[in-house]
């Protein structure tokens, strides 16, 4: 078998996979589960932040504390973010996800709120941050110092990914495919047209980055910023303008087929 045939193989099985996986019933057990609670834009701006934030780990647990996460905002995320009142960040003091805890989460909505009033919404501030920006690893580097441009405590910075620092970037990437890519199967949103899908980096970590390496996709043994970039390079010569509809593929192949 040739090179040339094997690679073949490989797109046909992903490409399989891909339409397996990219369906509504997907939805149920995915964190992307918090932000298709709503149908206004603002809503599942800010229900996607969060969902994306705490999405390691269980994710029947992800679910479970996502949902609390917006009962305690009574099912309102952005009025509630955009104007809560002196008292009303009391309520979550007790909210805990590994270890996400209530001064992390009072520290986001602070910050949140803060960027709310100065870009209106979450996604006036990525368009306006990718004005001028070459490719999310400067967007997300850019995103991560304006969120902690305030004073804040400093084991909350490592609840929000800097590439920068070498990290895979890998929720704050998944939020990116939520928001960004049109796929007309009710997964993903699309609401963000400042970004190309083509222009998107693979949600990288233990499983796509196991499944990849299985496959022939990726040579690098650390799940970090330089191994997003090989993989998605590979996934780009199978499809250019969409290379990251492969995550439901090769999520799919590690997590619920074990490949």
């Amino acid at each position: 078998m040739t090179n040339e045939s094997q690679i073949m193989l490989i797109k046909e099985l992903l490409e399989e996979k891909y339409d397996q996986y990219n369906r509504k019933r997907f939805i149920e057990t995915d964190p992307i589960a918090i932000p298709h609670l709503y149908s206004r834009k603002e809503d599942i701006e800010i229900a996607g932040f969060f969902s994306a934030t705490i999405a390691w780990g269980q994710r029947s647990m992800i679910l479970k504390k996502g949902y609390e996460l917006m009962d305690l905002m009574d099912q309102q995320p952005y009025d509630f973010v955009r104007n809560y009142g002196k008292n009303d960040l009391e309520r979550f003091q007790k909210f805990v996800y590994r270890t996400f805890n209530s001064q992390d989460l009072i520290y986001f909505m602070k910050m949140l709120n803060f960027l709310l009033k100065k870009y209106t919404t979450l996604g006036s501030l990525f368009e306006t941050l990718s004005k001028g920006t070459n490719g999310s690893y400067e967007l997300l580097s850019k995103f991560h110092q304006l969120c902690f441009q305030n004073e804040n405590p400093g084991r909350t910075r490592k609840h929000l990914a800097n590439p920068a620092k070498g990290s895979s970037a890998k929720r704050l990437n998944m939020y990116l495919r939520w928001l960004v890519r049109k796929d007309n199967r009710g997964v993903d949103f699309g609401l963000w047209d400042f970004i190309k899908p083509a222009d998107l980096y693979l949600p990288l970590d233990v499983h796509t980055g196991r499944v990849g390496r299985k496959l022939g996709l990726l040579e690098r043994k650390s799940n970090d910023w330089k191994a997003v970039e090989e993989i998605t390079a590979k996934l780009k010569t199978f499809d250019a303008a969409d290379p990251v509809k492969y995550d439901f593929a090769i999520f799919g192949l590690g997590v619920f087929e074990k490949f």
